[in-house]
């Protein structure tokens, strides 16, 4: 979403995406308007949304809803989250975004993943930025967010060894422990807290577990209560709750943020 925004401007005006999965199979997706129920869009900066570059703005108003995953972690600007706008100015795109979008509710933050690092002798973490952030997103009128901790896969610990970087990666009871202060700030703020795919974080009093995809919700929320798919989405893992969707996101597309935790991309 913050990226490749003439592609993505152009299958929506073509109401068609061409896939490119991860073993190099091919599909297509109908992006036609009475195929599409919601379009969820994630990202880390929406500045080509709001700007109408490639005139994305406008080929996404033929849609009956968009939902938005806005992820905004307090790393932006770091070297940890290099090409990430920091969060003072993520939070400046909300306005606009519930305009667009036309409630808060169809606008989820992620404060994901929450981070933990060592330089020097000292332990550093984000933990700590959702007390910022929180109040702000009160004061838009947000209310859910999911949050999850660092999952360092393979590629990952790769990337960290070739930056000389040394990640820490806490037991299960140092990251519930930690949780319990996220509990602790979202109910100060009046926020729902969701996990994302870790279990053992919804077993903490004030964390539900969390369909990211959520098609009853997303029917509840669509302006003509369109029914939608409520079955699990079979080709995600284990933990996630997400119900069926079809996903145009390509393998093809390396994102420049050039996150240091990031699972996916391999040019970093």
């Amino acid at each position: 979403m913050a990226f490749f925004q003439d592609w993505l401007a152009s299958v929506f005006r073509e109401e068609r995406a061409k896939v490119y999965g991860p073993s190099g199979h091919i599909y297509t997706v109908d992006l036609s308007p009475g195929a599409v129920h919601t379009v969820v869009l994630w990202s880390k900066n929406f500045a080509n949304l709001l700007e109408n570059r490639a005139s994305l703005k406008d080929a996404l108003k033929k849609y009956d809803q968009i939902y938005l995953h806005f992820t905004i972690t307090g790393l932006g600007g770091t070297f940890i989250e290099r090409g990430v706008p920091p969060y003072q100015t993520a939070l400046s795109q909300l306005e606009d975004l519930i305009v667009f979008v036309g409630h808060p509710r169809r606008i989820t933050v992620r404060f994901d993943p929450v981070f933990y690092w060592k330089e020097g002798d000292e332990i550093r973490t984000n933990l700590h930025e959702f007390e910022k952030i929180a109040p702000r997103l009160q004061g838009y009128g947000i209310e859910d967010i999911r949050v999850s901790f660092a999952q360092w896969y393979g590629k990952a610990k790769r990337r960290a060894a070739k930056h000389n970087f040394s990640y820490i990666d806490p037991p299960q009871e140092k990251k519930q422990h930690d949780a319990r202060h996220l509990v602790q700030v979202a109910e100060q703020w009046n926020l729902n807290l969701f996990s994302c795919s870790q279990d053992f974080l919804a077993e903490i009093h004030g964390i539900r577990p969390s369909s990211c995809i959520d098609g009853p919700y997303l029917q509840s929320l669509h302006p003509n209560r369109e029914p939608v798919s409520t079955k699990k989405d079979g080709t995600q893992r284990p933990d996630c709750r997400c119900t069926e969707s079809r996903d145009i996101g390509s393998y093809t597309q390396s994102c420049p943020h050039s996150c240091l935790y990031c699972y996916a991309n391999p040019k970093i």
